[in-house]
């Protein structure tokens, strides 16, 4: 079996965010990771691969720097990886599911491709569905529950207020991954040790016929969330109370 696992390097989520320009953020000295979501569907693919034997190859579509995401990739199991180069910091969604689409292309049929649900820094979540649409596969997002059965996938996902969704697809097709799916691996030192003789095949994104700045939508600005103000603390009786949060609702926030 051969898995694709199309993995981002995105910022952690704990990190300090420092705003350049009007469409960037400082990047030299931010900690970034594999996108959280990503790892899920790594997981899935590691211990499919451990059962039924095969190949995981994550892809990756960004700048020089997600080398080290890759290689954190390679760590939880994966045997080796594809990264196309961008000179940007955001690429349009369409954009990268071309070039993942390219080099998976170049480097032939899988039998499954994960991705996580969504990033967690532009978390577009439209990636998986454009990827599917230029591959003519089939696509189901948000998966928690994932059975293999030959050329067949029964997946379950939630579709809100509890409820869960069991959903068939035929093989190759594209999961998108998120939390319940399974625990990721932590890897341990003599993989990471490991992940650092594997392969990493490396392209830029124009030698695969890609104009990176021809994007159907580009970012325009980034603005940092605005400061809140203190909590206000409302006193007296229950109706009291209720008549001073219409109030703030009204006048101050403008809610209502």
């Amino acid at each position: 079996m051969k898995i694709f696992v199309c993995i981002k390097h995105v910022p952690d989520t704990a990190a300090n965010i420092k705003l350049v320009g009007d469409n960037g953020f400082e990047d030299s000295e931010c900690k970034f990771i594999v996108n959280p979501y990503d790892e899920y569907g790594l997981e899935e693919a590691v211990s499919l691969v451990e059962k039924e034997g095969g190949e995981v190859v994550v892809v990756t579509v960004g700048k020089g720097a997600a080398t080290a995401t890759l290689r954190s990739a390679m760590a939880m199991g994966a045997a080796r990886a594809i990264h196309v180069q961008t000179q940007g910091q955001f690429l349009d969604s369409t954009l990268t599911a071309k070039a993942l689409k390219a080099a998976m292309d170049q480097d032939g049929a899988a039998d499954l491709i994960f991705t996580g649900k969504g990033s967690v820094d532009t978390e577009g979540a439209q990636t998986q569905y454009r990827l599917a649409a230029a591959m003519g596969l089939p696509v189901v997002n948000e998966v928690s529950r994932l059975t293999i059965d030959g050329q067949k996938a029964t997946m379950e996902k939630e579709i809100g207020g509890g409820e869960r969704e069991v959903l068939e697809m035929p093989l190759p097709g594209i999961i998108g991954a998120t939390k319940g799916l399974n625990e990721p691996r932590y890897p341990k030192f003599p993989d990471i040790m490991k992940a650092k003789k594997k392969k990493i095949q490396e392209m830029a994104i124009g030698d695969l016929g890609i104009d990176e700045n021809a994007g159907a939508s580009q970012l325009v600005k980034l603005e940092a969330v605005p400061e809140r103000s203190g909590a206000k603390m409302l006193e007296g009786s229950v109706q009291e109370q209720v008549a001073q949060l219409i109030k703030v609702l009204r006048e101050d926030e403008k809610i209502i």
